[in-house]
């Protein structure tokens, strides 16, 4: 079984096959393409299906080279999309890349997408196939999880029967193909065989090291690793809270601590998205036994769900002095992806910002240049508005004239939640500037 796959991996013969074509499986299922071996990528929506056959890439924002990509591996008919899980019958590779969320509530994995995942390609697995998760899972989610709806559904059994490797992504928005390219992977395997087999074939795609693990030892890197800048963007927005009530400027203090051998302090902001750093820390400590109590990570959790509703104080302030009652107020939220030249709006901060001003009252219009439905003009959206808040650090509000922009806006309250402007030039412009950590 091991000589037969790993000859068809060294011969690039292997079919491989992606579950979930989201920000994580695209770009993977397309360099695996573009590396020669023939690759299906499985997607439950048969519209994007249909776009990802016609060698049109379903994500939009900046992001370099996955367009052409996707055009010349589907072109060249090394790759292609369906929406069927037979096509996992005659796979000698099958990467699972489906999102793993948590409850809002209880903090716990909601694991409804991967295990429909691992129940119909149960049904469907073969003997003699490497089955790799990409996706980021809680420590012991392999064992626990994993393994068990496989065995139970293909009636297989692993490392007798199929191979079971945990290899989380490494993947940011704007950075696809780049950080699946250079950044390193820790490859995890049910045996040893498996991870030997798994870091063969990564090395086809993967220019930088590949560190052979167990499964637990992956998991907890891959978790680990998010939770750890979770924690340091909540110092870095509690300095921040800090330096406003002293009447300091964070990041002037930021640019002076770092100057000190061994210190990183982080970008303190309007809040923390994405698909990986708001759930990550729960992931990784949701297994825990009783007798570990975690302390720091829900308190990190607190201080960066909490930026957000700060942005709402920074307003609420702000319009007040300028003789403005947030309830009559007409805002403009500028940015509602969760990051810079993306259409990624999982966990936006902007969402909660958004929804907590209508709650208060206020009159709120969006704009996003790279989300659907919010990319409308931009003068447009700020016509007459009694304040402007810039969410998200787009290169299109980077560039915008602050002068051009007052002339536009009913009052010049701006609250910048990214630090995208000086006080100084904003002040020049005529605004009256608010920004995160600045006192």
């Amino acid at each position: 079984m091991k000589d037969d796959l790993l000859r068809a991996i060294e011969d690039k013969a292997a079919k491989v096959v992606v579950l979930g074509l989201g920000y994580v499986g695209l770009p993977v299922a397309c360099l695996f393409a573009e590396a020669g071996f023939p690759v299906v990528g499985i997607r439950r929506s048969q519209d994007k299906v249909d776009m990802i056959n016609q060698g049109v890439c379903p994500i939009e924002g900046k992001e370099p080279g996955l367009a052409e990509l996707v055009a010349r591996v589907v072109s060249e008919g090394r790759f292609r999309a369906t929406i069927e899980y037979e096509a996992c019958r005659e796979a000698h590779v099958v990467l699972i890349a489906v999102e793993t969320p948590v409850n809002p509530v209880t903090k716990k994995p909601d694991y409804e997408a991967l295990r429909g995942a691992l129940t119909d390609l149960g049904r469907n697995l073969s003997r003699g196939t490497m089955v790799v998760i990409e996706s980021t899972i809680a420590p012991g989610t392999m064992e626990r999880v994993v393994k068990p709806i496989l065995e139970e559904t293909s009636g297989l059994r692993v490392s007798e029967d199929f191979y079971l490797v945990n290899c989380p992504e490494r993947v940011m928005p704007g950075k696809l193909l780049a950080n699946i390219r250079e950044c390193h992977r820790v490859v995890g395997g049910m045996s040893p065989e498996a991870t030997g087999l798994a870091v063969k074939l990564y090395q086809y795609v993967v220019q930088a090291d590949l560190d052979p693990v167990d499964c637990l030892t992956a998991e907890l890197v891959k978790t680990m690793e998010n939770a750890y800048r979770d924690v340091q963007i909540a110092f870095a927005n509690e300095m921040a809270l800090l330096c406003e009530d002293l009447g300091a400027d964070v990041w002037q203090v930021r640019e002076l601590v770092n100057k000190s051998p061994y210190r990183n302090m982080h970008l303190p902001g309007a809040g923390v998205g994405g698909h990986c750093i708001p759930k990550d820390p729960w992931l990784l400590i949701a297994n825990a036994g009783d007798g570990f109590e975690p302390r720091v990570i829900p308190t990190a959790r607190a201080v960066n769900d909490g930026m957000p509703l700060h942005m709402i104080d920074l307003t609420v302030k702000a319009l007040c002095e300028a003789g403005i009652e947030i309830s009559d107020a007409r805002v403009a939220v500028l940015g509602y992806a969760y990051l810079e030249n993306s259409d990624d709006t999982r966990n936006s901060p902007s969402k909660v910002l958004v929804a907590r001003l209508r709650e208060l009252g206020a009159e709120v219009v969006v704009h996003d240049p790279y989300v659907p439905g919010y990319q409308g003009d931009l003068q447009e959206a700020v016509q007459g508005r009694d304040a402007v808040v810039l969410m998200v650090a787009h290169d299109d509000y980077r560039a915008l004239d602050l002068s051009e922009l007052r002339a536009q806006v009913g009052h010049s309250v701006l609250i910048d939640g990214r630090h995208i402007f000086s006080a100084e030039r904003a002040q020049a412009a005529g605004w009256d500037y608010r920004g995160v950590g600045r006192g």
